[in-house]
């Protein structure tokens, strides 16, 4: 039930984000779920790597320890790669007036 729950506001604030920026708004919810889903997955394999060379004693048949471990990552991974798009749209947006009023005034 969390991981529905997260899916669907990790998928709103990017889908908000891109429709910010009038980017395809669905390419990019798609894209933070599955930035998040590849974040807990880097960090199951960091943990792996970690508890093959300092036996940290992880049990891996608990489901829900894992899921617990691995939380952190993913929404890191998703909000980093949320960040960075931000970052860099607002640097790249350009606003396009379409009024003709404002053709030649000085601002």
């Amino acid at each position: 039930m969390l991981g529905i729950i997260l899916i669907y506001f990790i998928g709103k604030y990017f889908y908000k984000l891109a429709e910010e920026f009038n980017k395809n708004k669905w390419v990019y919810a798609i894209l933070g779920v599955i930035v998040y889903y590849s974040g807990t997955m880097v960090g199951g394999v960091l943990l792996g790597f970690a508890d093959g060379f300092f036996e940290l004693g992880i049990d891996w048949e608990d489901t829900l320890l894992l899921t617990a471990i691995a939380l952190p990552f993913g929404i890191g991974a998703a909000y980093l790669f949320y960040y960075l798009l931000k970052k860099d749209w607002k640097q790249s947006f350009v606003v396009v007036e379409d009024e003709i009023e404002n053709i030649g005034n000085e601002k």
